[in-house]
């Protein structure tokens, strides 16, 4: 019997099943023939109703090296969170429980007096790091012990209610173990002796929470309520179920634009080799004769492919060479940094959506 990876209950529902699908962070070399075991991993989220906390059912996969460039988008909300913060922020060491994706939070810190510690820190941070811990229980113990008595865990999440309000379902993949709503969060924080005092919203991946907890037994201000109030809508069994649904639109929408714009003659590149474009391009059938190839930042992913797929990554540069009529971004929050850095191929950006590509404006 698998137990929930938070309050170790049995009520676990299923929510969201992809069936087979190539690992989320495994990318091939681009002369690596595609084997039947590169897209035999199950990918299933549930919910357990015991404890409101949505979770990857089970993963065989095995994690990869970080290959990824962390997006300006996420350091402009890093020093916006810090900002905001300032006034909770206390005594004078921090810790950071850090994300396989990268990025940092500390030298925001560092640059206000404090200094980083690897033991038990007066400030701890973890910016999208614990969804990648298989045993949430265990994790947030962890953080709890390393956060001083007094001090303060500062933790950024993506809303499970913005994955469900926005048909987000290729947030979930390999390696991301957990998707959290505030309710849950703080039940995962009571067992582990702490509370949530307050929370900020961001619009990063179309809604983001930064949370701050306590140890303790502490009063929540009015922003818990709302945010708690606001996920509400969004987080009952049949609104989860629904991602199914907007799953199957998604990847027949985007079949469908690629078939058109091959149908047209038009060439069409994508540029993020994003780990949650791994499970749409596998349930659309995505192949060179749809997207030519996907251009990405990350020199680490250049010269491979899009796993499951013989879809090669290439160089920012390639892209701009081959002068493509189409561009699909795989990750919309990217469009504000990709114009400007890109401007040779302004009008011809299609943010990826569930419903179908939408050209950028």
């Amino acid at each position: 019997m698998i137990a929930c990876r938070g309050c170790r209950g049995d009520a676990l529902h299923p929510i969201l099943d992809l069936g087979k699908v190539p690992a989320a962070d495994h990318f091939p070399p681009t002369d690596a023939p595609i084997d039947a075991s590169e897209t035999a991993h199950p990918l299933r989220m549930d919910f357990c109703v015991e404890c409101g906390l949505a979770q990857l059912a089970e993963d065989d996969t095995r994690a990869e090296e970080p290959r990824g460039v962390e997006p300006q988008a996420l350091r402009d909300q890093a020093a916006d969170a810090v900002e905001r913060v300032a006034g909770l922020l206390r005594g004078r060491t921090v810790r950071e429980f850090g994300s396989p994706h990268g990025g940092t939070w500390v030298p925001l810190l560092t640059s206000r007096g404090f200094s980083e510690v690897s033991g038990t820190a007066e400030v701890v941070l973890d910016c999208f790091g614990i969804m990648h811990e298989p045993d949430q229980r265990a994790a947030f113990a962890e953080r709890a012990a390393a956060t001083a008595p007094g001090g303060i865990l500062l933790l950024q999440y993506h809303s499970l209610a913005t994955i469900v309000a926005a048909g987000q379902w290729n947030s979930l993949r390999h390696g991301h173990f957990a998707y959290y709503s505030l309710s849950a969060l703080r039940r995962l924080l009571a067992d582990a002796e702490m509370s949530a005092i307050a929370t900020w919203e961001f619009d990063l991946y179309g809604g983001t929470v930064l949370l701050a907890a306590v140890h303790g037994d502490a009063e929540p201000d009015d922003s818990v309520r709302a945010t708690l109030s606001a996920e509400a809508r969004h987080l009952d069994l049949a609104a989860l179920q629904r991602l199914q649904q907007v799953t199957d639109t998604h990847a027949h929408a985007l079949r469908t634009w690629l078939e058109a714009q091959s149908a047209q003659g038009l060439r069409v590149y994508a540029y993020g080799a994003a780990s949650r474009a791994v499970a749409l391009f596998s349930l659309a059938g995505v192949h060179r004769g749809l997207i030519t190839a996907v251009a990405d930042a990350s020199p680490a992913k250049q010269g491979r492919r899009m796993p499951g797929t013989d879809v090669p990554i290439v160089s920012p540069d390639e892209l701009l060479a081959a002068q493509p009529d189409s561009v699909l971004l795989t990750l919309p929050d990217l469009l504000p940094e990709v114009r400007e850095r890109f401007p040779e191929l302004e009008g011809r950006w299609f943010s990826d959506h569930p419903d179908g590509p939408v050209k950028g404006v």
